[in-house]
This record gives structure tokens, C-alpha cells and sequence, in this order.
């Protein structure tokens, strides 16, 4: 039986997506595998070479990508201002980061494709953050930005 990916009730247009990636500086990426199979580490590794700053959160590594790796959203440093979430989980992990991203003031929570959970999108922006649910951080960077 395969499992059916919900329709986003929370989502940014295409223009506030495009504005979204053109302003945003540094990404926590919740998940980031340091296998260079895994589609995390595939997505992270791009967006450094476009100039993102990235920070990993996966508690099973200490580094990924050369960037000191943390267990948690909150053990990211205070003074790190964290533009976007990159969140590489299952949907049922994700009201958990959004709390977590709420806390540590995060500007937009970016589900990957196939991720979807509407409830926690919706606390996500009514805290202020921007969300953008069930699409690739890289599909969409290449699509605005891509030579």
C-alpha cells in the first residue's frame, strides 16, 4: 500500500518563494544525511555552492559537509539568525521541528517534497514563519536562479 501525500493548505506563492530564496542567507537543514546518496546531503552540498550558508542538524554525526553538525535545532548557537528550515523527516516528526523553529526565532520552515503536515504549517505561519510544504529546496533554487 502506498502512502498518499496530503495537499499543503500552507503554502507561499511563487513570487514570495523566489523572494524567500533571494533573501534568505543561512539554512538549518534538519536531517542532513552525510552520505552523498542521500538527497539531504545531494540538496545541502548545492545550496553551499550557491553561497547558503548551511547548517546541519542530524544528532548521529558531529560534521557533514565540513559544517559542525548539531543534535537539535535549539544547540544551534544563539547568534546564528536562521533563515530557513530544511526539514529532510517524516511528516510526523515535523510538529516537533516546528516548535523547535518557532523557538529559536527561524524565519521560514521549508518542507521537502513528499513532506506535507498541514496542522504544523499553520502553527509555523501563524508564528510568522514562512512555509513552503511538499517541494525540493533544489528543484525550486535551479528553477529561479538555475543557469
Amino acid at each position: 500500500m502506498s502512502e498518499t501525500v496530503q495537499i499543503p493548505t500552507v503554502n507561499l506563492s511563487e513570487d514570495e518563494i523566489h523572494a524567500l530564496l533571494k533573501e534568505a542567507r543561512t539554512i538549518a537543514v534538519v536531517g542532513l544525511s552525510d552520505n552523498p546518496e542521500r538527497e539531504s546531503h545531494h540538496v545541502a552540498e548545492y545550496m553551499m555552492k550557491q553561497g547558503y550558508k548551511i547548517i546541519p542538524v542530524n544528532p548521529v554525526y558531529p560534521e557533514v559537509l565540513r559544517q559542525v553538525s548539531y543534535p537539535s535545532l535549539s544547540a544551534i548557537p544563539k547568534e546564528e539568525v536562521i533563515d530557513i528550515v530544511d526539514v529532510f523527516r517524516r511528516p510526523e516528526e515535523v510538529p516537533a521541528i516546528v516548535e523547535e523553529a518557532i523557538a529559536v526565532g527561524a524565519r521560514a520552515l521549508w518542507l521537502q517534497a513528499g513532506i506535507v503536515h498541514n496542522g504544523a504549517a499553520q502553527k509555523a505561519a501563524a508564528a510568522g514563519l514562512k512555509v513552503v510544504q511538499n517541494l525540493c529546496l533544489y528543484m525550486a533554487h535551479r528553477r529561479f536562479f538555475g543557469k
